[in-house]
């Protein structure tokens, strides 16, 4: 059946429903207690049809021994349909543009997606690097196998929005169930990402690319290990250096820099690509890849993170060729996804073997 304004549908694929209030496109905006939620047309199931707007057909009356003291329907209740393997719980927080093509001037709006067969009672905070107190940006109860929207944030927001706390408690309604631990996590964002398009990435929980952080993955909480600028540099005052130690026949052993991170993105080497070809793009590109190799070469366990992004695959093929010939006898892998998303690698320098001339 059509679906037509005024129409109370469920939804096919998830818990929830309501009456649609306008039809845009291929979505319907659902009124749910007050709040408009968009949905596809084709995830609609029409359970009560209208003739025309806020005239619902009538229902076949039951006889009824005396008149009811209110002629107002009780709200209709959707069962919970659980899916499969959905007791391992996983819950993703989600930052997506409202204008991903001018980012300087979009807001940002934030969905907490519950993928699991659980409620969830959910609090998100927010606080600045610098600052010990939080502000409270949403609280409310998110069921199961559900996207919820938990706020919008505007660009004037992200100055205080380097740490986000996410809490919440997972219970199962008129049934008895396996208990979860409730889960508090604070999650550091680099707030300048929200200016970059290459950080908006595919996620398969939404439509559109977004900034997403996971918070629990199958059950395993995604804690990310957050350190406070004056406990670090208290434990470095308290450290006595170590007189360096000496083995005859080998070199005196150095302290392992940390990792350096490498954006091979174009747009983080040049600030504009006006009048470049594809080709001039990618030399600049395998330019700089070059110089970082060839300034860490003599730094043995030396670990560099090159950000090249999914895309078709050429840079990461070219730089793949410059690592098999040109720069042979590194550790080569793909850098965690959980820190560096989609389209990494990691080299690990292992050999102080000049690098071959590159021909031109």
């Amino acid at each position: 059946m059509q679906v037509k304004i005024g129409d109370t549908v469920r939804y096919l694929n998830a818990v929830g429903g309501g009456r649609v209030v306008r039809i845009s496109g291929d979505l319907a905006y659902v009124d749910e207690d007050g709040f408009e939620t968009p949905v596809l047309l084709r995830e609609c199931v029409v359970v009560g049809a209208v003739t025309k707007l806020n005239n619902p057909v009538p229902a076949p009356k039951a006889a009824k021994p005396a008149p009811a003291k209110s002629d107002t329907p009780a709200p209709t209740v959707l069962p919970v349909v659980e899916t499969a393997g959905g007791d391992k719980m996983n819950v993703v927080l989600g930052f997506e543009a409202s204008d991903i093509k001018s980012l300087s001037q979009s807001t940002f709006d934030a969905y907490i997606v519950n993928d699991s067969n659980y409620y969830l009672y959910v609090s998100l905070d927010t606080r600045g690097a610098e600052s010990t107190q939080w502000t409270h940006r949403y609280d409310g109860l998110i069921e199961p196998n559900i996207q919820e929207f938990v706020g919008e944030f505007l660009r004037e927001d992200l100055p205080v929005m380097d740490r986000v706390r996410v809490q919440y408690l997972a219970f199962k309604r008129d049934k008895e169930f396996e208990a979860k631990t409730p889960v508090a996590i604070e999650l550091k964002i680099d707030t300048t990402k929200f200016a970059k398009l290459h950080c908006f990435r595919p996620n398969p929980y939404f439509d559109v690319p977004v900034i997403a952080f996971d918070v629990v993955c199958a059950d395993k909480v995604q804690q990310p290990e957050i350190l406070d600028r004056a406990a670090v540099a208290q434990m470095m005052a308290k450290q006595k250096p170590e007189s360096p130690k000496h083995t005859v026949g080998h070199q005196k052993a150095q302290q392992r820099p940390e990792v350096i991170v490498v954006d091979l993105h174009i747009d983080e080497l040049v600030d504009t690509t006006a009048g470049l070809s594809p080709a001039d793009m990618l030399n600049l590109q395998i330019d700089k890849f070059s110089r970082v190799m060839d300034e860490n070469m003599k730094h043995v366990g030396q670990k560099i993170v090159f950000i090249h992004g999914k895309g078709e695959g050429v840079l990461r093929q070219a730089l793949m060729k410059e690592l098999t010939h040109r720069y042979k006898g590194h550790d080569v892998q793909d850098a965690s996804f959980r820190e560096y998303g989609f389209g990494a690698t990691q080299v690990t320098i292992r050999s102080v073997q000049p690098a071959k001339p590159k021909k031109r």
